[in-house]
Protein backbone atom coordinates (compact mmCIF):
# COMPACT_ATOMS: atom_id res chain seq x y z
CA UNK A 1 0.00 0.00 0.00
CA UNK A 2 1.47 3.65 -1.19
CA UNK A 3 0.78 6.88 0.10
CA UNK A 4 -1.51 9.01 -2.75
CA UNK A 5 -2.02 13.14 -1.84
CA UNK A 6 -4.17 14.82 -3.83
CA UNK A 7 -3.92 19.05 -4.18
CA UNK A 8 -6.83 21.43 -4.33
CA UNK A 9 -7.81 24.41 -2.18
CA UNK A 10 -11.08 26.12 -3.77
CA UNK A 11 -13.29 27.74 -5.19
CA UNK A 12 -16.24 26.43 -4.53
CA UNK A 13 -17.41 25.66 -7.97
CA UNK A 14 -13.95 24.19 -8.45
CA UNK A 15 -14.12 21.54 -5.86
CA UNK A 16 -17.17 20.40 -7.05
CA UNK A 17 -16.60 20.05 -10.44
CA UNK A 18 -13.51 17.60 -9.26
CA UNK A 19 -15.74 14.82 -7.97
CA UNK A 20 -15.23 12.90 -11.46
CA UNK A 21 -11.90 13.05 -10.29
CA UNK A 22 -11.33 11.65 -7.28
CA UNK A 23 -13.80 8.81 -7.91
CA UNK A 24 -11.21 8.14 -10.93
CA UNK A 25 -8.00 8.22 -8.81
CA UNK A 26 -9.52 6.32 -6.19
CA UNK A 27 -10.94 3.28 -8.64
CA UNK A 28 -7.03 3.52 -9.76
CA UNK A 29 -5.20 3.42 -6.21
CA UNK A 30 -8.15 0.99 -4.76
CA UNK A 31 -5.32 -0.41 -2.45
CA UNK A 32 -3.49 3.00 -1.10
CA UNK A 33 -3.97 5.69 0.77
CA UNK A 34 -5.40 8.53 -0.34
CA UNK A 35 -4.74 12.03 1.67
CA UNK A 36 -6.65 15.62 -0.07
CA UNK A 37 -5.06 18.73 0.96
CA UNK A 38 -6.81 21.54 1.10
CA UNK A 39 -8.25 24.46 3.39
CA UNK A 40 -9.95 24.99 6.32
CA UNK A 41 -13.16 25.73 4.63
CA UNK A 42 -13.65 22.62 2.72
CA UNK A 43 -12.58 20.63 5.74
CA UNK A 44 -15.76 19.68 6.89
CA UNK A 45 -17.09 18.60 3.26
CA UNK A 46 -14.47 16.15 2.91
CA UNK A 47 -14.48 14.14 5.66
CA UNK A 48 -17.60 12.20 4.36
CA UNK A 49 -16.07 12.19 1.01
CA UNK A 50 -16.00 8.64 0.17
CA UNK A 51 -12.80 8.68 -2.18
CA UNK A 52 -10.34 9.51 0.27
CA UNK A 53 -9.00 8.67 3.32
CA UNK A 54 -7.22 11.52 5.61
CA UNK A 55 -7.10 15.16 5.19
CA UNK A 56 -4.47 17.74 5.43
CA UNK A 57 -4.92 21.22 6.21
CA UNK A 58 -2.97 24.14 4.53
CA UNK A 59 -3.17 27.54 5.67
CA UNK A 60 -2.03 28.68 2.44
CA UNK A 61 0.39 31.37 4.62
CA UNK A 62 2.46 33.36 2.29
CA UNK A 63 5.83 32.36 1.22
CA UNK A 64 8.29 34.02 3.70
CA UNK A 65 6.30 32.18 6.60
CA UNK A 66 9.62 29.80 6.39
CA UNK A 67 8.63 28.31 9.45
CA UNK A 68 4.86 27.23 8.34
CA UNK A 69 6.27 25.82 4.91
CA UNK A 70 9.19 24.08 6.89
CA UNK A 71 6.88 22.28 8.93
CA UNK A 72 4.48 21.42 6.27
CA UNK A 73 6.96 20.05 3.64
CA UNK A 74 8.51 18.11 6.58
CA UNK A 75 4.57 16.70 7.29
CA UNK A 76 4.36 15.57 3.61
CA UNK A 77 7.48 14.43 2.90
CA UNK A 78 7.49 12.25 6.15
CA UNK A 79 4.60 10.27 4.98
CA UNK A 80 6.23 9.26 1.71
CA UNK A 81 3.97 9.92 -1.19
CA UNK A 82 4.23 7.97 -4.28
CA UNK A 83 1.99 10.42 -6.38
CA UNK A 84 0.87 13.97 -6.14
CA UNK A 85 -1.47 14.95 -8.05
CA UNK A 86 -2.32 18.46 -7.88
CA UNK A 87 -5.63 19.29 -8.72
CA UNK A 88 -5.02 22.83 -8.43
CA UNK A 89 -2.19 23.46 -10.93
CA UNK A 90 -1.20 27.00 -9.60
CA UNK A 91 1.42 28.75 -9.11
CA UNK A 92 1.57 27.75 -5.13
CA UNK A 93 1.63 24.30 -5.63
CA UNK A 94 4.32 24.81 -8.63
CA UNK A 95 6.61 26.03 -5.53
CA UNK A 96 5.41 23.39 -3.58
CA UNK A 97 6.34 20.40 -5.91
CA UNK A 98 10.13 21.86 -5.75
CA UNK A 99 10.42 20.66 -2.10
CA UNK A 100 8.69 17.22 -2.29
CA UNK A 101 10.32 14.29 -2.76
CA UNK A 102 6.83 12.72 -4.86
CA UNK A 103 6.13 11.84 -8.61
CA UNK A 104 4.01 14.73 -9.70
CA UNK A 105 1.66 15.22 -11.65
CA UNK A 106 0.27 18.55 -12.61
CA UNK A 107 -0.81 20.36 -16.41
CA UNK A 108 2.58 21.75 -15.61
CA UNK A 109 4.46 18.37 -16.07
CA UNK A 110 2.51 16.44 -18.49
CA UNK A 111 2.80 19.27 -21.69
CA UNK A 112 3.93 17.41 -24.76
CA UNK A 113 7.16 19.38 -26.07
CA UNK A 114 4.72 20.54 -29.14
CA UNK A 115 2.13 22.02 -26.54
CA UNK A 116 2.23 25.30 -24.59
CA UNK A 117 0.08 25.63 -21.27
CA UNK A 118 -1.61 28.96 -22.25
CA UNK A 119 -2.96 26.69 -25.63
CA UNK A 120 -4.03 23.93 -23.35
CA UNK A 121 -5.72 26.17 -20.62
CA UNK A 122 -8.29 26.72 -23.50
CA UNK A 123 -9.45 23.29 -23.01
CA UNK A 124 -12.37 22.73 -20.83
CA UNK A 125 -11.57 21.84 -17.48
CA UNK A 126 -12.87 18.37 -17.41
CA UNK A 127 -11.52 17.69 -20.83
CA UNK A 128 -8.18 19.36 -19.26
CA UNK A 129 -8.27 16.96 -15.70
CA UNK A 130 -9.19 13.65 -17.85
CA UNK A 131 -5.87 14.35 -20.58
CA UNK A 132 -3.86 14.96 -16.84
CA UNK A 133 -5.11 11.77 -15.50
CA UNK A 134 -4.14 9.90 -19.00
CA UNK A 135 -1.04 11.39 -19.19
CA UNK A 136 -0.16 10.64 -15.32
CA UNK A 137 -1.04 6.78 -15.55
CA UNK A 138 -4.94 6.68 -15.04
CA UNK A 139 -6.34 5.20 -18.60
CA UNK A 140 -9.81 4.89 -17.17
CA UNK A 141 -11.22 7.37 -16.12
CA UNK A 142 -14.93 8.16 -17.96
CA UNK A 143 -15.80 9.74 -14.52
CA UNK A 144 -13.89 12.75 -14.52
CA UNK A 145 -16.07 14.83 -17.45
CA UNK A 146 -19.37 13.43 -15.61
CA UNK A 147 -18.98 14.72 -11.80
CA UNK A 148 -21.86 13.74 -9.28
CA UNK A 149 -22.03 15.65 -6.64
CA UNK A 150 -24.62 13.17 -4.76
CA UNK A 151 -22.05 12.16 -2.49
CA UNK A 152 -21.47 15.61 -0.71
CA UNK A 153 -25.60 16.10 -0.05
CA UNK A 154 -27.10 15.94 3.47
CA UNK A 155 -29.71 13.85 2.81
CA UNK A 156 -31.33 14.27 6.58
CA UNK A 157 -31.22 18.23 6.46
CA UNK A 158 -35.18 19.86 5.85
CA UNK A 159 -36.37 22.92 4.49
CA UNK A 160 -39.97 24.46 5.19
CA UNK A 161 -40.15 24.52 1.49
CA UNK A 162 -41.75 22.29 -1.28
CA UNK A 163 -41.84 23.98 -4.39
CA UNK A 164 -39.44 26.45 -4.81
CA UNK A 165 -36.94 27.91 -7.04
CA UNK A 166 -33.54 28.34 -6.22
CA UNK A 167 -31.95 31.60 -6.74
CA UNK A 168 -28.22 32.53 -6.58
CA UNK A 169 -27.81 36.19 -7.47
CA UNK A 170 -24.46 36.36 -5.76
CA UNK A 171 -20.39 36.38 -6.37
CA UNK A 172 -17.76 37.53 -4.69
CA UNK A 173 -16.55 40.60 -4.68
CA UNK A 174 -13.46 40.85 -6.72
CA UNK A 175 -16.06 38.94 -9.55
CA UNK A 176 -18.86 41.54 -9.66
CA UNK A 177 -18.62 41.42 -13.37
CA UNK A 178 -20.29 38.11 -13.01
CA UNK A 179 -23.52 39.31 -11.75
CA UNK A 180 -26.48 39.71 -14.12
CA UNK A 181 -27.87 42.78 -12.94
CA UNK A 182 -31.70 42.30 -13.71
CA UNK A 183 -32.51 39.39 -11.12
CA UNK A 184 -34.80 42.27 -9.15
CA UNK A 185 -37.25 42.21 -12.36
CA UNK A 186 -36.76 38.31 -12.76
CA UNK A 187 -37.88 37.59 -9.66
CA UNK A 188 -41.30 40.27 -9.79
CA UNK A 189 -42.05 38.54 -13.15
CA UNK A 190 -41.88 35.12 -11.58
CA UNK A 191 -44.09 36.27 -8.64
CA UNK A 192 -46.37 37.57 -10.73
CA UNK A 193 -47.22 34.68 -12.83
CA UNK A 194 -46.51 31.72 -10.46
CA UNK A 195 -47.73 32.78 -7.38
CA UNK A 196 -47.38 29.07 -6.24
CA UNK A 197 -43.68 29.05 -6.37
CA UNK A 198 -41.49 30.27 -3.68
CA UNK A 199 -38.03 31.45 -4.50
CA UNK A 200 -35.56 30.71 -1.96
CA UNK A 201 -31.55 31.31 -1.77
CA UNK A 202 -29.19 30.44 0.82
CA UNK A 203 -26.94 33.08 1.27
CA UNK A 204 -23.19 32.76 2.22
CA UNK A 205 -22.21 35.98 3.97
CA UNK A 206 -23.79 39.40 5.55
CA UNK A 207 -23.51 41.13 2.35
CA UNK A 208 -25.49 38.33 0.58
CA UNK A 209 -28.02 38.51 2.89
CA UNK A 210 -28.58 42.29 2.68
CA UNK A 211 -29.01 41.64 -1.14
CA UNK A 212 -30.93 38.79 -0.81
CA UNK A 213 -33.50 40.82 1.22
CA UNK A 214 -33.73 43.61 -1.30
CA UNK A 215 -34.20 41.32 -4.25
CA UNK A 216 -37.13 39.83 -1.87
CA UNK A 217 -35.86 36.38 -1.85
CA UNK A 218 -36.54 33.51 0.98
CA UNK A 219 -33.90 33.27 2.83
CA UNK A 220 -32.39 29.75 4.58
CA UNK A 221 -30.04 29.90 6.96
CA UNK A 222 -28.33 27.73 9.80
CA UNK A 223 -28.83 29.57 13.36
CA UNK A 224 -28.53 32.62 11.81
CA UNK A 225 -25.31 31.55 9.47
CA UNK A 226 -24.76 30.52 6.40
CA UNK A 227 -25.98 26.69 5.84
CA UNK A 228 -22.81 24.11 5.01
CA UNK A 229 -21.67 23.20 1.60
CA UNK A 230 -23.58 19.67 2.47
CA UNK A 231 -27.19 21.55 3.34
CA UNK A 232 -26.41 23.97 0.29
CA UNK A 233 -26.21 20.63 -1.94
CA UNK A 234 -29.02 19.04 -0.45
CA UNK A 235 -31.17 22.60 -1.01
CA UNK A 236 -30.45 22.87 -4.07
CA UNK A 237 -30.64 19.06 -5.12
CA UNK A 238 -34.64 19.27 -4.26
CA UNK A 239 -34.99 22.53 -5.89
CA UNK A 240 -37.71 22.52 -8.83
CA UNK A 241 -35.31 24.75 -10.99
CA UNK A 242 -32.00 26.53 -10.41
CA UNK A 243 -31.41 30.12 -11.76
CA UNK A 244 -27.63 31.38 -11.30
CA UNK A 245 -25.11 33.62 -11.71
CA UNK A 246 -21.72 31.54 -12.76
CA UNK A 247 -21.07 30.97 -8.86
CA UNK A 248 -20.50 28.03 -7.00
CA UNK A 249 -23.78 27.32 -6.64
CA UNK A 250 -24.53 26.93 -10.05
CA UNK A 251 -21.70 24.36 -10.48
CA UNK A 252 -23.52 22.26 -7.43
CA UNK A 253 -26.81 22.54 -9.16
CA UNK A 254 -25.11 21.56 -12.76
CA UNK A 255 -23.44 18.46 -11.00
CA UNK A 256 -26.56 17.36 -9.38
CA UNK A 257 -28.27 17.56 -12.59
CA UNK A 258 -30.61 19.95 -11.48
CA UNK A 259 -33.00 21.39 -14.04
CA UNK A 260 -31.81 25.61 -14.29
CA UNK A 261 -30.40 27.80 -16.09
CA UNK A 262 -26.56 29.73 -15.26
CA UNK A 263 -25.96 33.02 -16.96
CA UNK A 264 -22.70 34.24 -18.76
CA UNK A 265 -21.01 37.12 -19.54
CA UNK A 266 -17.65 37.55 -21.53
CA UNK A 267 -16.00 36.72 -18.23
CA UNK A 268 -15.30 33.17 -19.63
CA UNK A 269 -17.58 30.35 -21.36
CA UNK A 270 -19.69 27.57 -20.71
CA UNK A 271 -17.91 25.47 -22.61
CA UNK A 272 -14.50 26.38 -20.66
CA UNK A 273 -16.05 25.81 -16.82
CA UNK A 274 -17.88 22.50 -18.11
CA UNK A 275 -20.83 23.39 -16.34
CA UNK A 276 -23.67 22.47 -19.37
CA UNK A 277 -24.85 18.95 -18.34
CA UNK A 278 -28.25 17.56 -19.66
CA UNK A 279 -30.64 19.14 -17.77
CA UNK A 280 -28.53 22.66 -16.49
CA UNK A 281 -28.23 24.75 -19.31
CA UNK A 282 -26.67 28.44 -19.94
CA UNK A 283 -27.25 31.83 -21.83
CA UNK A 284 -24.52 33.90 -22.77
CA UNK A 285 -24.29 37.06 -23.69
CA UNK A 286 -21.28 39.45 -24.85
CA UNK A 287 -23.00 42.12 -22.22
CA UNK A 288 -24.97 40.78 -19.37
CA UNK A 289 -26.79 44.72 -19.08
CA UNK A 290 -28.01 43.86 -22.41
CA UNK A 291 -30.12 40.95 -21.24
CA UNK A 292 -32.98 41.99 -20.10
CA UNK A 293 -35.21 39.88 -17.40
CA UNK A 294 -38.06 39.61 -20.00
CA UNK A 295 -35.73 37.90 -22.22
CA UNK A 296 -34.15 35.24 -19.84
CA UNK A 297 -38.34 34.74 -18.63
CA UNK A 298 -39.11 33.54 -21.91
CA UNK A 299 -36.38 30.93 -22.27
CA UNK A 300 -37.59 29.28 -18.46
CA UNK A 301 -41.03 29.98 -18.90
CA UNK A 302 -41.93 26.90 -20.03
CA UNK A 303 -40.04 25.03 -17.45
CA UNK A 304 -41.70 27.22 -15.07
CA UNK A 305 -45.45 27.08 -16.37
CA UNK A 306 -45.03 23.14 -16.10
CA UNK A 307 -43.47 23.07 -12.75
CA UNK A 308 -46.34 25.46 -11.41
CA UNK A 309 -48.77 22.86 -12.51
CA UNK A 310 -47.44 20.32 -10.48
Amino acid sequence: MSNILIIKHGSLGDIVQISGVLKDIREHHKSDKIYFMTTNKFSNLFKNCPYIDNIILDERKARINFFYYFGLFKKLNYLKFSKVYDLQNSSRTYFYQRFLRSSWSSTRNILTSDETKEKFDKEGVLERFQIQLKRSGIKKCENTLYPDFNWAVDKNYRIKFQNYIYIAPFSSKNLVHKRWPYFKELINIIKKKHHNLNLVTAPGNYDEITLAKKLGLEIILNNNNPTSIQNLAGIIKNSKFVISNDTGPAHIAAHLNCDGIVIFGTHTTPKKVSIERSNFKSISTSHLKDLSAEDVYKKISEKLINISKD
